[in-house]
């Protein structure tokens, strides 16, 4: 990050996997209403690990742009071993896509090996992953004040409903309204960070009064005077507003088409593993009350009064 294309291109990736979750989460709640479950990732018809797939190729590009690839990358570390301040920005990124990294790699593991609780996990580490997300942008090494602090402050108001919901989403798995806005949160991160990459680094779009300055080997925007800056971040709050609103409006749009194309075409799915192990759960739960319910009716059955009659006679 850091750069245009070190914005532009991850938030791409959190855009094509915000998309898809949406049409999934949308599609499987209008075909299976009453058996939905919130799914942590999707299967593709012929790879089945296709997503993950793409996650863990772009998060090891991500970690090689960080620490391998460009001027001065390829030996991040000083002469004694120590990591020096033009740098930390780049760990920091990198450790976020390290994170994702392992998020997609046990998604897979646990769906082979572990499908029962593979779900639950799962979500648990996608928490995990933006937990940290939000953790290193919020704490970061680049002094992210001005312009630039304002987008990413309101990029961590995202990160933190996309932290929220995928934690929901362990104990609400059968809510569509927690995977629906689980997945914008994810789109919309994504299309602000790529928003972030062409404001923040194309001269011609940068806020007027205000200038590209470079600063620790990267290019920051910086402002002539308070009130120049204070101006471009309220221009950058309006511009917030203004995605918001049409992304919701795309949202609740594609909701619509997606009920209207499907509306009538309701398939009944075979069950999965997952809705298999809790319909078993179910039917062992009912059982289990139904026998505690006829031994307590034993245990407090109506005593035989014809024998209590003829004894006090």
């Amino acid at each position: 990050m850091g750069t245009l294309v070190g914005h532009v291109a991850p938030g791409f990736g959190f855009l094509v996997i915000g998309l898809w979750h949406l049409l999934n989460h949308i599609k499987l709640h209008v075909q299976n209403p009453k058996s939905y479950h919130s799914l942590p990732w999707f299967p593709s018809t012929k790879i089945r690990y296709l997503e993950l797939f793409l996650i863990m190729v772009g998060c090891t590009m991500s970690i090689a742009m960080e620490l391998v690839i460009g001027p001065d990358r390829h030996q991040p570390f000083d002469i004694d071993g120590t990591i020096p301040p033009n740098h930390l920005h780049n760990f920091e990124h990198s450790f976020i896509s390290m994170t994702f990294l392992v998020y997609a790699a046990f998604a897979i593991l646990l769906d082979k090996f572990v499908p029962k609780v593979q779900y639950e996990l799962t979500q648990l580490l996608g928490g995990f992953a933006f937990g940290q997300q939000l953790l290193l942008f919020h704490l970061h090494s680049a002094d992210h004040m001005g312009v630039e602090g304002q987008y990413h402050m309101l990029l961590q108001i995202l990160i933190l409903v996309s932290f929220i919901t995928t934690f929901m989403s362990i104990g609400y798995s059968k809510s569509f309204i927690v995977g629906f806005i689980r997945s914008i949160s994810i789109f919309f991160q994504g299309l602000w960070l790529m928003v972030m990459g062409f404001m923040l680094w194309t001269p011609s779009l940068i806020p007027k009064g205000c200038f590209l300055n470079l600063e620790e080997g990267h290019h920051v925007v910086g402002c002539h005077g308070d009130e120049a800056l204070e101006r471009a971040k309220s221009l950058v709050n309006i511009q917030f507003s203004w995605y918001l609103i049409w992304v919701t409006i795309f949202a609740m749009s594609l909701y619509l088409a997606m009920h209207k194309i499907y509306e009538g075409r309701i398939e009944y799915q075979p069950l999965t593993k997952y809705d298999q192990d809790i319909e078993a759960q179910n039917k062992a739960i009912k059982l289990d009350e139904s026998k505690s319910f006829l031994s307590m009716e034993k245990a407090f059955a109506p005593v035989e009064m014809e024998g209590s009659v003829t004894s006090f006679r």
